[in-house]
């Protein structure tokens, strides 16, 4: 208790050192030191130690390589906060190798189900100079958020599938949307090992990826990444979506590397209060707008990326709206969780 209390006291005491206030998110909210390349976060309570930790797409952004090289042979990298997602601490990187070689994991998300954490990511073997290679939803458990067992590829209704985001239904199934050729395509299962399903869109009008479903303020929400910025629908029961007219994040604030737009996030609701995650290009004046230079290599400032952070609400005429992203984040994500 005595060590706990001088950790809040560091913390409280580097905050006012900083300007910043007691819970007061910084901007960036997170860089990762090893690669500088963190995307895809995935936000995740670990109930054993009483901690946030952030998965996230560990992208090898200071790596001088070929076109998009260094989006593949990523592993999915952990930083965890102890301070109800103030700061983070670099962990290390997850095993999940299951057969040999440099490989490539992309986009984690995470459920806790039946006493263990379940974690869906995307998997393509080897490491290419280009888009491109069959991506597969793979599928894992762990006890800690450290060991995990590999349980095998999904059985879905489409193949070369990337971008998992799961619920769990009011019938007590578990569903789970991913990305096919651009739309959102999903299946069902009991119990996160099985999966049955058709290989109709739910939702497919506009092109997108990094899909995330959510339930906030007595609605069902589902946030697709479209590139410059995100789109946002919402449901009453899961199957039928209505889209918004306008995006969220869909242009830059004046805070630090919250630039050009924000891209493939996670969604953490609190009671009335929810968080979105998400990550940006800092160095670029459009999410999908890089160059090359004469090696044929994408110039450093446009690789790297950053996490950040913003607070979501809902307007009395029931559009999804991040709050004033000029302004300091207040954030204090709960420190128990059932």
């Amino acid at each position: 208790m005595k060590i706990r209390r001088v950790i809040a006291a560091t913390v409280l005491t580097l905050a006012a050192a900083s300007g910043m206030a007691a819970g007061e998110a910084p901007a960036p909210l997170y860089r990762d030191p090893v690669t500088d390349g963190a995307a895809d976060p995935c936000l995740v309570f670990n109930r054993e130690a009483g901690e946030w930790w952030m998965l996230y797409t560990q992208r090898r952004a200071n790596t001088e390589s070929a076109d998009v090289a260094y989006c593949y042979g990523n592993p999915i990298a952990i930083a965890s906060s102890d301070d109800g997602g103030v700061t983070w601490v670099y962990r290390g990187k997850l095993d999940l190798d299951f057969e040999p070689g440099h490989n490539t994991f992309w986009a984690p998300d995470v459920v806790w189900h039946d006493g263990k954490y379940h974690l869906f990511v995307s998997y393509i073997r080897g490491v290419r100079n280009h888009w491109g290679g069959k991506a597969t939803m793979m599928h894992y458990t762990s006890p800690d958020l450290w060991n995990w067992t590999f349980e095998g590829p999904c059985e879905l209704p489409k193949e070369d599938v990337i971008d998992a985001t799961l619920i769990r239904k009011p019938d007590g199934e578990w569903r789970m949307w991913y990305k096919w050729d651009s739309k959102s395509l999903y299946a069902d299962s009991p119990d996160l090992h099985s999966w049955h399903g058709t290989d109709k869109a739910a939702v497919s009008d506009k092109p997108h990826e990094g899909a995330k479903a959510f339930r906030f303020k007595d609605r069902y929400w589902f946030i697709v990444d479209e590139w410059a910025g995100m789109g946002v629908y919402s449901s009453d029961d899961l199957d039928n979506w209505v889209r918004q007219t306008d995006l969220i994040l869909d242009t830059p604030s004046t805070r630090p590397d919250d630039a050009p737009s924000g891209s493939h996030g996670d969604v953490v609701v609190c009671g009335d209060r929810a968080y979105i995650f998400y990550f940006t290009h800092p160095g670029r004046r459009f999410h999908t707008r890089d160059t090359h230079d004469a090696n044929g290599n994408i110039p450093y400032e446009m690789r790297r990326s950053s996490i950040q952070v913003a607070e979501l609400d809902v307007t009395p005429d029931g559009r999804l709206v991040t709050l004033d992203r000029n302004q300091p984040v207040d954030i204090n994500l709960p420190s128990k969780i059932q």
